[in-house]
């Protein structure tokens, strides 16, 4: 049966979205074709209808990835009385969002950077222009809720999301075996990077 031009788009949607997922939880090498297209709903032969091969569609569904949910930084930027907040309890909400066990706990619904990094570097060029592409899209997002000049808010804002992008990929390597240690990288790393207002200096 002619399948129309609608349902072959929801189709392709519904692939990416699923690869996208599902190689965050698994990783790139960690999923077949014949798991993403039965979790689209479609059969396995479906897949190389939309994509020339599964190669292109790691890379569109890696590059999807980054569309995730920055929460809640992406709530603070559409609330005009959020935004108006000063940059530190911004950057606060956000850290402490994305260093949360929540976050560790759930992949294939959050960063990519720190799902994927690794098999990025590995995957050739072509993943690797994508993950910049995708990298590049995050620090431009943080840099919002920084004040100041921009040179230095791009510095912070590299620092910053590197340092939760190590700290989230050695919490979940430990969460099985020392749950402990998991959340206490979480707690430092929340502390340092964005303490709570009483344990910072006064601002003159």
């Amino acid at each position: 049966m002619k399948v129309s031009k609608v349902q072959a788009a929801e189709n392709r949607e519904g692939i990416v979205e699923a690869a996208a997922r599902l190689y965050r939880e698994k990783g790139l090498d960690g999923v077949g074709v014949a798991e993403i297209t039965r979790d689209a709903g479609l059969t396995h032969g479906g897949l190389y209808r939309h994509f020339e091969s599964k190669d292109a569609l790691a890379r569109e569904a890696c590059l999807r990835a980054f569309d995730w949910t920055i929460t809640p930084l992406d709530r603070l930027e559409s609330s005009q009385a959020e935004t108006s907040a000063p940059g530190t309890q911004r950057l606060r909400a956000l850290v402490h969002a994305y260093l949360s066990a929540n976050h560790r706990d759930h992949p294939g619904e959050g960063c990519p950077a720190a799902a994927l990094a690794a098999d990025a570097a590995r995957a050739g060029p072509e993943m690797s222009e994508v993950f910049a592409q995708g990298v590049e899209r995050n620090i431009q997002r943080f840099m919002h809720v920084l004040e100041g000049e921009e040179a230095a808010r791009r510095t912070r804002t590299i620092v910053t999301l590197s340092s939760m992008v190590g700290a989230l990929v050695l919490a979940r390597a430990t969460a099985a075996g020392n749950p402990a240690l998991s959340e206490e990288i979480l707690e430092t790393l929340r502390a340092h990077l964005a303490p709570d207002a009483a344990q910072q200096p006064d601002e003159q």
